[in-house]
């Protein structure tokens, strides 16, 4: 992005979400997030970057919640308006599915999916006004992949991917590319809940003998903001050093 764009990252209260909109303020763009209540990520980024960052309480996956946050947002942008929309909001859970609980897959599918479609939806019409823009659905590669005790996450992930191919045949004419960028195994908070045989086990099984780290997520998603990415539209791209080559 050669000019200063402005980006909504839902998710952005901690990990990967709040990496990706501290890069993005570091590059000299504004940002919009929305979060249930603010965490300590969300207090340091209102203190140090007050006139280029905007928070409102909001819940992605509860319809008017992210109607008004999008409609905030796009006010308190002014003329910059809205230009990408990052979807990394989600939740995870394992399990297996015949023990697995009815209600823990409605939510992973309420947030992780129909979360995204909602937020394409409110901020879609901004960017057909403008006439360009971007959409980047961060899925997993747990939605290219089967894995054991990850039915209702990976379902949720590959309705994502879906949503980034259909979405992009429908937003193309408008010069608005849609992507999935879909990371493995990243070295956030999420993985440290892998046991050290557990870790030592994925590492050894990829090809770069390492986890993603977020900024690798970021460099990618960071390029495909970019007006070098304006050919590439409806595509899923994996980070993930190799493992599921």
């Amino acid at each position: 992005m050669s000019e200063r764009k402005h980006i909504i990252v839902t998710g952005g209260s901690r990990g990967l979400g709040a990496a990706m909109i501290a890069g993005l303020l570091a590059d000299g763009h504004r940002v919009s997030t929305c979060s249930r209540k603010k965490s300590a990520a969300i207090e340091s980024l209102l203190a140090s970057h007050a006139d280029s960052f905007f928070w409102q309480e909001a819940q992605v996956g509860e319809g008017e919640q992210v109607d008004a946050f999008v409609k905030a947002a796009g006010e308190w942008a002014g003329d910059d308006g809205i230009y990408g929309l990052v979807n990394n909001a989600g939740v995870a859970q394992t399990g297996i599915l015949a023990s697995f609980p009815n209600v823990e897959s409605e939510r992973m599918i309420q947030i992780n999916l129909i979360g995204a479609i909602q937020m394409a939806r409110a901020v879609s019409p901004f960017l057909m006004k403008r006439g360009e823009g971007r959409i980047i659905n961060i899925s997993s590669i747990i939605g290219q992949r089967g894995y054991n005790g990850m039915s209702a996450y990976s379902a949720s992930k590959a309705g994502m991917d879906g949503l980034t191919r259909a979405l992009a045949r429908e937003l193309g004419p408008r010069q608005i590319t849609v992507n999935s960028v879909a990371p493995g195994y990243v070295a956030t908070e999420m993985s440290s809940t892998l046991t050290p045989p557990q870790m030592k086990q994925i590492v050894n099984r990829t090809p770069l003998g390492r986890l993603a780290s977020e900024q690798d997520v970021f460099e990618l998603v960071r390029f495909l903001l970019s007006d070098k990415a304006s050919c590439i539209t409806g595509q899923v791209i994996l980070v993930d050093g190799g493992i599921s080559c």
